[in-house]
């Protein structure tokens, strides 16, 4: 019943809202190239699943090395600077200039940088990207240690590795997954914004702008929601992973 009451209100909301996106769009005679109707839509999205699928297979590759690639960048650097003052006080400067670049000014130069056939580029905005909400908030993670468990490493005489690895990162879980959470949408947004500015035409970003420019626009609205069903994907499955990876949590959360 707790599973019925949380899901079941978005979902009739979200019904709801298709509804009346169909019966404005068709009352209302407004152009496909403004907004199309959702059943018009949903007739591209059947005729290009395969097209969509294939999309989604090369943006959801690229926005997943960029997110492994730049959780592990976060949390060794959230690591080294809880480990280190003087080296926190340089990395969260850099961190926040890391996370002001914006993607059409960082995609452009990067695939100059490389060859106009090397996915790399895109990986490399989708990790910068992720960077940033895992560094920060695993670093809140591992500056948080009770003060007993502490005493105790240092009654055992604990080195800096052994305290970082036996309390400082499992007591940080909670947090590192919160910044998973928010890096696991943005990656995939990051990677399919990146494919706007050249580079192989095979994700999702280069096929809605390849629609767009052809006016087919519902096609291009069916490419958009094959990213959707994507980042929701990916996000979804940093849930699950939180979830085996913290136990207890749902324990107590029941």
């Amino acid at each position: 019943m707790r599973w019925v009451r949380s899901v079941l209100p978005p979902l009739v909301v979200g019904a709801g809202a298709i509804a009346l996106w169909e019966v404005v769009v068709t009352a209302g005679r407004i152009a496909p190239f403004i907004l199309p109707a959702p059943s018009a839509i949903w007739r591209e999205f059947l005729l290009q699943r395969d097209n969509i699928w294939e999309a989604a297979l090369a943006s959801g590759t690229n926005a997943l090395v960029g997110l492994i690639a730049g959780t592990l960048a976060g949390v060794l650097a959230a690591m080294a600077s809880a480990r280190f003052r003087p080296l926190a006080e340089v990395s969260l400067p850099f961190a926040a200039v890391l996370n002001a670049l914006p993607i059409i000014a960082l995609a452009p130069i990067l695939n100059n940088m490389f060859e106009s056939t090397s996915s790399i580029p895109r990986r490399l905005v989708a990790a910068i990207i992720v960077f940033f909400p895992v560094f920060i908030n695993t670093l809140r993670g591992l500056r948080e240690v009770d003060p007993i468990h502490q005493e105790l490493m240092h009654t055992y005489a604990a080195s800096g590795w052994t305290f970082a690895r036996k309390v400082r990162l499992p007591g940080s879980l909670p947090h590192v997954f919160t910044g998973l959470r928010q890096a696991s949408s943005l990656a995939v947004i990051a990677a399919v914004v990146a494919e706007y500015f050249g580079g192989l035409q095979t994700g999702l970003g280069s096929r809605i702008t390849s629609a767009a420019a052809f006016t087919a626009y519902p096609r291009a609205w069916a490419f958009v929601v094959g990213a959707c069903l994507l980042g929701l994907l990916f996000y979804l499955t940093t849930l699950l992973l939180e979830r085996l990876a913290m136990p207890w949590r749902t324990r107590l959360i029941t």
